[in-house]
């Protein structure tokens, strides 16, 4: 599940990090807060996203795939074609866990969870 639109061949990360998150509808639901990038094979492995007012511990960050974020320049910011709600129902975990193993725990939870194709 990819949104294409808006797309592009390449972006700096500090152009992603702290970007806007949207659903599909339109609401802000939260904030990109970090890249997690696999430094073996030059790939992005997730979005790491905090979700706005969400009933959650203070500390959860969520990892989404990241080929289910569509930038849209109208908005400033990321689609995604998820709830707030799916979103907070996702794999939460504390910043410091998200690289734990490597990050592959994490990366096939998100996948998994989201229901996106592996791309690895």
């Amino acid at each position: 599940m990819s949104i294409e639109t808006g797309n592009t061949g390449a972006i700096r990360a500090s152009q992603v990090i702290g970007a806007d998150l949207y659903n599909s509808t339109g609401e802000k639901i939260g904030k990109v807060e970090d890249v997690i990038l696999e430094k073996t094979s030059n790939r992005t492995m997730f979005a790491v996203v905090r979700v706005g007012g969400a009933v959650t511990t203070s500390d959860s960050y969520y990892a989404l795939p990241w080929s289910v974020l569509s930038y849209q320049e109208a908005k400033g910011g990321y689609v995604v074609p998820f709830s707030k709600d799916q979103i907070v129902r996702g794999p939460g975990v504390s910043i410091f866990d998200l690289t734990e193993v490597d990050g592959a725990d994490r990366r096939v939870e998100a996948y998994s969870h989201y229901e996106v194709a592996k791309d690895w």
